[in-house]
């Protein structure tokens, strides 16, 4: 999620457990720490391939946090002592507004590694879009209302309210995330379609549009699905070129990839370069995880060993305003096909 949003959800839990006895402060106190998962983004681990898949890696971790949290209520019991509360109300502050940051990562499409240092995949709910301002304006009210006039007496619980909104609020997504798979895989069974694996995630800054990918070999197929639906998904079938993975033997950024995306990935060849594309993230014909992963030379393909990751551009604006549209009128189709045909030869 992004770092505001992950801000005002630190600032509110602190706020809701200690900002009777800390005030405002706590919801200073609670928005710093509310980020400090985040800081492993200051580390090179040596490529862009590496930097993105090690990223929400140990510091994302359950275990890791947890410890933390122990780690810091003693320091802060044996150097800052507070006796208006217990040192286990402090732990549990403390502990929850780091854990709660990583969970709500784990909401989002891009992986977090909640389990680490065990080498399972990393976890992608996938039912919130990395800003989404229905979750965030609760907690940006709360916070600027306790800033504004205190957290004593009732105004104390203001942050809990607003987490219970939010916290509704991420219910409601995981319903729209089953409603938009169920009348996919209905879909698929009138087309006799059997795909490898789906993924579904919601369009930019909503939680109304829904956005599915099934992987099936060579080729797949993307649709777009809202509430307010009254027809079946049209699927519309794209290439993939699975056939160019064969041309990454060897690779560990690509082994990698593979790992982190559960190989929803797409390959392109641009140039003398070939692409490989993260389809979860970003939108149909703009991704901003994109790989030049080997290199073609008179020998045939060569391995990059350190590859970049392509520069991402802010996309067409004008397509915000087309899904917005598409919440509510499902005709005329959104043009799909074109979009995704601009990773054809783009950057």
């Amino acid at each position: 999620m992004d770092s505001i949003t992950q801000a005002l959800l630190g600032a509110s839990v602190q706020g809701a457990m200690l900002g009777r006895w800390q005030g405002r402060k706590a919801l200073a106190y609670g928005a710093v720490l509310g980020t400090l998962p985040d800081l492993d983004v200051v580390i090179d681990y040596g490529d862009a391939v590496a930097n993105m898949t090690y990223h929400r890696g140990f510091s994302h971790s359950l275990f890791v946090l947890s410890l933390l949290a122990v780690l810091l209520t003693w320091l802060i019991r044996r150097f800052r002592p507070d006796e208006r509360y217990t040192g286990t109300r402090l732990f549990l502050s403390i502990w929850l507004v780091l854990i709660t940051h990583v969970l709500l990562d784990a909401f989002t499409s891009y992986g977090t590694q909640l389990l680490w240092p065990l080498t399972t995949p990393p976890i992608a709910w996938s039912s919130v879009f990395i800003i989404d301002p229905l979750y965030s304006v609760p907690l940006l009210i709360a916070v600027l209302a306790g800033l504004l006039f205190g957290l004593s007496g009732r105004r104390a619980r203001w942050p809990a309210y607003a987490l219970a909104i939010s916290t509704c609020y991420l219910g409601f997504t995981l319903a729209g995330k089953q409603m938009a798979e169920h009348r996919v895989q209905a879909t698929m069974a009138s087309q006799g379609i059997q795909a490898e694996q789906m993924f579904s995630t919601p369009t930019p800054f909503n939680s109304l549009l829904w956005r599915v990918i099934l992987v099936d070999g060579e080729h797949y197929y993307e649709t777009l699905v809202s509430w307010w639906d009254a027809a079946p998904p049209s699927l519309v079938r794209l290439p993939r070129n699975a056939q160019l993975a064969a041309e990454l033997n060897g690779s560990e950024q690509h082994e990698r990839l593979k790992w982190f995306t559960g190989n929803v990935l797409r390959y392109d060849v641009d140039g003398d370069q070939l692409l490989v594309t993260d389809l979860r993230l970003g939108m149909t014909g703009f991704h901003p995880f994109r790989f030049p992963l080997a290199e073609r030379s008179a020998e045939g393909w060569q391995l990059i060993a350190q590859p970049e990751r392509l520069p991402a551009n802010r996309g067409d604006m004008s397509r915000l305003v087309s899904l917005w549209q598409r919440i509510w009128q499902q005709e005329p189709a959104l043009p799909l096909a074109a979009w995704a045909a601009e990773l054809n030869g783009s950057r």
